[in-house]
């Protein structure tokens, strides 16, 4: 039954319109659907992402955006005023890991919520 249905992520957020903003205009992700509670997104290959107020998943990845360029995907979210993260688990260079055969990178929104960039044939996460 569920494999075959559509998964939608939903992500918390405290202010509408910083996330409209940020996932609308620097992401490049197109409004679908709107209400005073909650902005419906969508993605490639038909998939969406809400975000909803709500208390934010600091810390955790809550979802990744699988590119075929993560190095030309860095720069043009960097130039958009994306905010890549630097970590030491997995040990990033420029923004980017080597995870295994896949490449990762992360930013966060503005509320905290780790979302990642990812390269490659296997799922990797950080989180």
């Amino acid at each position: 039954m569920l494999a075959d249905a559509m998964l939608i992520t939903t992500v918390a957020v405290t202010d509408l319109e910083g996330s409209k903003h940020f996932f609308g205009e620097q992401l490049g992700l197109p409004i679908l659907e709107e209400a005073p509670f909650a902005i419906r997104f969508g993605a490639g290959a038909g998939t969406q992402m809400s975000v909803r107020r709500g208390q934010p998943n600091v810390g955790q990845t809550v979802a990744h955006f699988e590119v075929s360029d993560v190095e030309a995907a860095v720069r043009e979210l960097t130039a958009k005023g994306v905010a890549f993260q630097e970590y030491e688990t997995p040990k990033t260079t420029n923004f980017i890991a080597q995870i295994g055969p896949a490449r990762g990178a992360w930013f966060t929104d503005p509320d905290g919520n780790v979302f990642g960039l990812r390269e490659g044939p296997i799922a990797a996460s950080r989180g």
